[in-house]
């Protein structure tokens, strides 16, 4: 006799709601001024909301406002978004890219990176050799990573790294240098893998490697940032501090305020983040709350005069109660955590220059040499261009000297521009008088707001439904 589970029974009838309501996207240029609107709605499942922002945010997509409900097995969402220069979305290609990307990905097609960056004119490569690593952050790091990959023929094509609380996570792709093929020898993978656990050591403590050869696309680089970091614990190291409310408010480094409370009524914690605002930040909370498992059921977001307020209501997946006070600590740091790891201090370097095999080793020597810290990379190659910036900082807390452009133009050649310094990084004076400023705002709670959006979203949402919650029961 065949034993049926209640997880396939579970995948069989999502499947067969999918076929008989597919999801609904409607893109909007002519309801708001300064915004195109996009909404979707569909059947809910697990993991829809981070998905569909991702879709977004891989287009570099800025989302000014969105509105979020997902009781009852429906899913209904707002996005305002507009291009990375605050303009509407007025290209037709482009549209019709979101309409089709957010269906795949309701679809739980794979559809991400790679195909954002087929539609900006990026092309993938078949396969890839990842290298993920974690570990004690520390001038000379990425210098010394890569020239053990130079010295063991592996070429660099693609650098993330982010830096946050002294630990450091960073994702590199590599092929053989001889034959821009990837590398899928299991010896040859050991044998990096213990030379790159060496250099990890010698920072202060036993490294996290791990090499995997896989598709292109198949896995979100910043995703995975994430949860690297979160699997380090960086959110441990948080420098925050509690507020008047007994540990249920507290305060980043950056600004960043986190109030977590109780909304007994409907048994949700309602959470609370008022940050500084900048482009992904929607994506980084959402991926906080997914990696720890709780499960957004209304949410509401919105930035203005640079400041960005989130709220959620969640509950936790596995648990029905309100979590313990621990939990409540956990979580409070884990989103300030989130935050505050793509914050990028120091001067910013914009490299576009021919690409070979030990490019960003020549880079990062130069930082070495000089005493800097390395806080945040983003580097990949374009054909036979390679194209991405470095954000450095004085180990000591003083200013970058701009000379160090002129010796990374020596080694690297080609085009290196540096940008601006982080407007984070600021004197005593100022942060004082930044903190201050935020801390004197009342506490601004925008549930009215959620709950007025979605009863206007309801009349054309409501039917659609009505008839899914009748089919369900």
């Amino acid at each position: 006799m065949e034993i049926i589970h209640h997880s396939r029974i579970d995948r069989e009838l999502e499947s067969l709601v999918e076929r008989i309501y597919p999801p609904r996207v409607c893109i909007d240029n002519d309801s708001c001024r300064d915004s195109t609107v996009v909404k979707v709605d569909s059947a809910n499942k697990d993991g829809i909301l981070l998905e569909m922002v991702q879709v977004l945010t891989d287009l570099d997509l800025i989302i000014s406002k969105s509105f979020i409900s997902s009781d009852g097995g429906w899913f209904m969402d707002v996005f305002h978004v507009t291009d990375s220069f605050g303009n509407k979305l007025i290209d037709d290609s482009l549209t019709l890219y979101i309409q089709q990307a957010l269906c795949a990905s309701r679809g739980g097609e794979i559809w991400g990176e790679k195909q954002a960056n087929r539609w900006k004119g990026e092309q993938a490569r078949g396969e890839k050799t990842a290298i993920e690593l974690t570990g004690t952050d520390g001038p000379g790091l990425l210098s010394e990573i890569s020239a053990v990959l130079v010295e063991l023929g592996c070429n660099a094509t693609s650098a993330v790294a982010w830096t946050h609380n002294h630990r450091a996570a960073c994702i590199i792709h590599v092929e053989d240098a001889s034959t821009s093929d990837p590398i899928t020898d299991t010896i040859r993978l050991s044998h990096v893998e213990r030379h790159l656990e060496c250099v990890l050591e010698a920072h202060g403590e036993t490294g996290r490697v791990r090499l995997t050869t896989l598709p292109a696309g198949r896995t979100h680089t910043e995703r995975r940032l994430h949860q690297l970091m979160y699997a380090d614990r960086d959110y441990e190291w948080c420098r925050a501090c509690e507020g008047e409310s007994g540990g249920e408010h507290k305060k980043g480094c950056d600004g960043t305020h986190v109030w977590i409370g109780r909304c007994e009524e409907k048994d949700y914690w309602e959470v609370t983040v008022r940050s500084r605002d900048r482009p992904k930040l929607l994506f980084d909370t959402l991926c906080v709350l997914t990696d720890m498992n709780y499960v957004v059921f209304h949410a509401a977001i919105r930035s203005a005069r640079s400041m960005a307020h989130q709220e959620y209501f969640v509950r936790h997946k596995d648990s029905s109660t309100l979590p313990r006070e621990s939990e409540r600590q956990k979580l409070t740091l884990c989103l300030i955590a989130a935050i505050e790891r793509r914050v990028s201090h120091g001067l910013k370097i914009d490299i576009n220059t021919g690409n070979r095999v030990g490019l960003m080793w020549d880079v990062t020597r130069v930082f070495r040499e000089n005493g800097l810290w390395i806080s945040r990379v983003e580097i990949g190659t374009r054909g036979d261009k390679a194209e991405g910036s470095f954000y450095v900082t004085d180990s000591t807390g003083e200013e970058v000297n701009p000379k160090i452009v002129e010796l990374v133009r020596k080694e690297a050649g080609g085009s290196i521009v540096a940008v601006h310094k982080s407007p984070y990084r600021m004197s005593s004076g100022s942060r004082r008088e930044r903190k201050t400023g935020i801390e004197a705002a009342p506490r601004f709670s925008i549930g009215s707001m959620l709950w007025s959006q979605l009863e206007r979203l309801s009349g054309s949402f409501g039917s659609m439904r009505s008839s899914y919650l009748d089919y369900s029961e």
